[in-house]
């Protein structure tokens, strides 16, 4: 028979060389097989940072909404407080002025004309009769030449 047909005949059997070749291959693989188990220890670490990484924008942009909610809140918070305050001031103001009687300010504004008014007559009452008897008294007893001019061409 053939001596590749038998395994016990011939030491270098086919079987052999695959056994022999199967025992070497740890040893020889070794090298090759530790850096794939590198890579992939390598590779595994990048997709953890990556998740991690992920993870943190998420945690980031959390944040960041809840600040700017926080922030909105406050601004509309101090809004409202704003608005209660002018809604007061002007309320008070708006009060007061439909408490005051608008005929009693007339009335006091008039009251303060008419003492002005009097006041002024009586400062000047004096010099202004004086002014009017003085030309009142001041009678010139001569014509002028324009009446003197009309007087005789209505004469003649």
């Amino acid at each position: 028979s053939s001596h590749f047909g038998s395994s016990h005949s011939n030491p270098s059997t086919p079987r052999r060389l695959l056994a022999s070749f199967v025992h070497r291959i740890p040893t020889a693989a070794a090298p090759c097989l530790t850096m794939a188990g590198k890579s992939q220890e390598l590779i595994q670490q990048l997709l953890q940072a990556e998740k991690e990484a992920e993870a943190l924008i998420a945690t980031a942009k959390k944040n960041r909404l809840a600040k700017l909610k926080q922030a909105k809140d406050k601004a509309e918070e101090d809004l409202k407080a704003f608005r209660e305050e002018q809604e007061k001031k002007f309320q008070k103001e708006m009060g007061a002025k439909a408490a005051a009687d608008p005929s009693a300010e007339l009335k006091g504004a008039t009251e303060e004309e008419i003492r002005l008014v009097k006041q002024d007559y009586e400062t000047n009452k004096k010099r202004t009769v004086e002014y009017v008897v003085s030309k009142v008294l001041d009678v010139t007893t001569e014509l002028t030449d324009t009446q003197k001019q009309a007087l005789k061409m209505g004469r003649v």
